[in-house]
């Protein structure tokens, strides 16, 4: 293959990633620590996300992810109030 071509293709990809890679975290806006205590054990995550419900839900669903077992259980921690949140980052 030509040199030329080969740096041309190169340089179209790290285009393309970094293109894609702006369109993903340009929209994040909310980043949030959720403590959740369920069970007698309790478990703090972050989460980033575009608006202020979607980064409690997935902070707390994490949170949740490493105390609670079985649906009934994941769903119950989820559900409940989180002992703490944390806003790091609003914008």
């Amino acid at each position: 293959m030509n040199k030329t071509l080969v740096l041309v293709v190169i340089l179209a990809v790290l285009g393309l990633a970094g293109l894609m890679f702006y369109s993903i975290t340009s929209n994040i806006k909310y980043r949030v620590e959720v403590c959740v205590a369920f069970n007698g054990r309790t478990s703090c995550r972050t989460a980033r996300a575009d608006t202020q419900d979607h980064a409690l839900r997935s902070a707390q669903s994490n949170a949740c992810a490493l105390i609670a077992s079985g649906v009934t259980d994941t769903m119950q921690c989820e559900h409940a109030e989180p002992a703490s949140v944390k806003w790091l980052e609003k914008k």
